[in-house]
């Protein structure tokens, strides 16, 4: 089996490139959601269950898990391990989920694992959606590269999120939850919580933001460590006084999760790595200002997304007029997101709706019928002012960002 695996994915080499694996990733049969491990632990099982040799610190959470993983990430890689990162979704190009020490994953390598592990996938029946060729591409990428540690975010939940084939991770997250894919999480937060609880493992730590009953049910049901953490004075006063490139009042949750993690798995890491290793984190459209532009991008996607985003400009910008442009997916609570985006609302505040090119992408329409404000519409012909002293704010979905970016002249 080892020989065949090895020759599937060397043989690829230079056949495949990078948008051929894009067609591929994004065709109807593979761009789904389908929760659940069965299919994962096979490719992975053929694959030498590479995931089982490696370090892995798992993140999960409903808003917060990116910078967190990022935050660890930048820590590690200062400190001078070889860091290994998963995260989703991108925002350009789909080989920024996939990086060992901030860097990419090459396109070819990425053609390469890709239709290797997809090929190595159909000859044994086994009928992968896109994020579990991802992860299964992620996980022997890793191995093969000999990180010292993966940080791997998990797509959607945890407890049946194909990331979550880990049997023993040095740590364990769950960030801030809130309602998000209720469809598929459940439409309480003790049921959502339980979800992203299922990532706890056996006599293996996992951190914690909110003291929530059910994380302590299912720490002791499984045998966790668990340990529950609050912003305390310390971790506040780190995040006034280190230049961290994230900024927003709930990086300070964050980062209280990201230094118990640090204390954790590797308590020599001195103070004044984890200060540059918070300089120089590399995880763009969180609360990120354009100066020339007056503008911020965030990638906030859900109510509570949205609430954070408000709460930081109150504290940032809190005399500042607004002009808001909001596009979103039509599987999110859009209504209640907008309420929350325009409840401290300037005098002048101004609204443009964005359909980005995404298939579940909510429409003008969608948007302006549940809207207390008139808003307008934002094209690649739209003008805006930048210069009339107004605020811009870009938010709603991750999936927009790359379009947005172009049709402002940003970046």
């Amino acid at each position: 089996m080892n020989l065949q695996k090895d020759n599937i994915l060397s043989a690829k080499k230079n056949i495949y490139d990078y948008n051929e694996a894009l067609k591929l990733l994004t065709s109807v049969g593979k761009f789904r959601i389908s929760l659940g491990l069965e299919r994962i632990l096979k490719i992975l099982n053929i694959l030498d269950n590479p995931q089982d040799k490696l370090k892995i610190i798992h993140v999960a959470g409903t808003n917060g898990k990116g910078s967190v993983c990022s935050m660890i990430a930048s820590i590690l890689n200062e400190y001078g391990f070889k860091v290994g990162l998963y995260t989703s979704p991108h925002i350009f190009r789909y080989t920024e989920r996939i990086k060992i020490s901030d860097s990419p994953i090459s396109d070819e390598d990425f053609g390469r694992y890709v239709f290797g592990i997809s090929h190595l996938a159909d000859e044994n029946n086994i009928d992968l959606t896109e994020f579990e060729i991802l992860t299964a591409v992620m996980y022997k990428y890793f191995y093969d590269n000999a990180v010292d540690y993966a940080i791997v975010e998990v797509g959607l939940g945890g407890r049946f999120d194909a990331t979550n084939v880990v049997k023993s991770p040095v740590c364990s997250v769950i960030t801030h939850i809130d309602y998000d894919h209720t469809e598929k999480l459940g439409d309480t937060l003790d049921k959502i919580a339980f979800e992203k609880a299922g990532i706890m493992k056996k006599d293996c730590p996992c951190v914690v933001l909110e003291g929530r009953e059910v994380y302590y049910d299912v720490a002791d049901k499984v045998g966790a460590l668990l340990e529950v953490i609050t912003p305390n004075g310390e971790s506040i006063n780190m995040l006034s006084d280190f230049s961290l490139n994230l900024k927003g009042v709930y990086q300070r949750e964050n980062l209280a999760l990201a230094l118990a993690v640090i204390e954790k798995i590797c308590s020599e890491i001195d103070s004044e790595t984890i200060k540059n290793g918070l300089k120089n984190i590399n995880h763009p459209f969180r609360f990120q200002y354009f100066e020339d532009k007056n503008l911020i991008i965030d990638g906030a996607h859900n109510p509570n997304g949205i609430l954070g985003l408000v709460q930081s400009l109150d504290t940032y910008y809190p005399d500042k007029n607004r002009r808001f442009i909001f596009g979103c997916l039509k599987n999110k609570d859009y209504k209640q997101m907008l309420n929350i985006l325009l409840s401290s609302q300037k005098p002048d505040v101004e609204l443009y709706f964005y359909h980005f090119k995404h298939q579940n992408s909510a429409e003008f329409d969608d948007l302006q019928s549940v809207c207390p404000i008139k808003a307008k519409e934002l094209t690649s012909d739209t003008k805006i002012d930048f210069n009339d002293g107004k605020l811009t704010v870009v938010c709603g979905s991750f999936y927009m960002i790359s379009e947005i970016v172009n049709i402002l002249g940003i970046c």
